[in-house]
């Protein structure tokens, strides 16, 4: 991968920005993305973050091999604490843990009083990310299930607005896990997670089985996800 050639996976990451983007892109590594982003769209400006010295460093020389250093801002720190309230208009966390990404935007969630889209990339457990968005206001409005290289990776969008508007109240706890939107567009990507899925929780429910005193809570929480699945795989 290199700025002329982004992953699939950073390349729709990209494509979920607007025209004449000011973004923060937290974990930028390479800084890859963001020299990507301005060097298609020569009105967009970035804030590249790393919080260790190594990916700092390349992602400096990167963006001074493009020439980009009047539009892009490679800093070191942590999480949100490299920009400033107000100073950007979307945030894009990608290639982390969900509930690292979540704690990232719950740390710095006073620096998203101006930010009209956040775009994040969790590697694992997507579920904890639609939850803070509802929680914290945000409308989940486009979300795409990615396979590449033999990996399944999930991107999800929110934008300030009503979180309840897209789910259905009947089946809110099975859209929060799964995705709404994902469970609408049923690709090929999101079948085969699904599957995967259904695995793993017929391994743990058999496990949890042969347990002196199964926690029964745990139990039923599990089988209910099993029955999820499998109305995903039985369509």
């Amino acid at each position: 991968m290199n700025v002329n050639q982004l992953s699939q996976r950073l390349a729709r990451v990209a494509d979920y920005l607007p025209k004449g983007a000011h973004f923060a892109d937290i974990g930028s590594d390479h800084a890859y993305l963001p020299c990507f982003v301005c060097l298609h769209d020569l009105e967009a400006r970035a804030v590249a973050g790393e919080v260790n010295q190594g990916p700092f460093d390349s992602a400096k020389n990167e963006v001074e091999k493009h020439g980009l250093e009047e539009r892009i801002d490679v800093r070191l720190g942590d999480g949100l604490t490299v920009v400033q309230k107000g100073e950007v208009e979307q945030v894009v966390i990608a290639g982390m843990g969900g509930p690292l990404i979540r704690d990232i935007l719950d740390g710095g969630k006073e620096k998203l009083s101006n930010v009209n889209r956040i775009v994040v990339q969790p590697n694992i457990d997507s579920r904890s990310l639609r939850k803070w968005f509802y929680e914290q206001g945000f409308l989940l409005v486009d979300e795409t299930i990615i396979e590449e290289n033999g990996h399944i990776y999930e991107i999800l969008v929110a934008e300030k607005g009503n979180p309840s508007a897209c789910y259905n109240n009947e089946t809110f706890e099975k859209e929060m896990w799964l995705g709404p939107f994902l469970l609408e567009s049923q690709t090929e990507p999101f079948i085969q997670k699904c599957r995967e899925e259904w695995k793993k929780k017929q391994y743990i429910v058999s496990q949890m089985k042969q347990a002196y005193s199964p926690d029964e809570e745990k139990l039923k929480q599990q089988n209910k996800e099993i029955q999820w699945l499998e109305e995903v795989l039985r369509k």
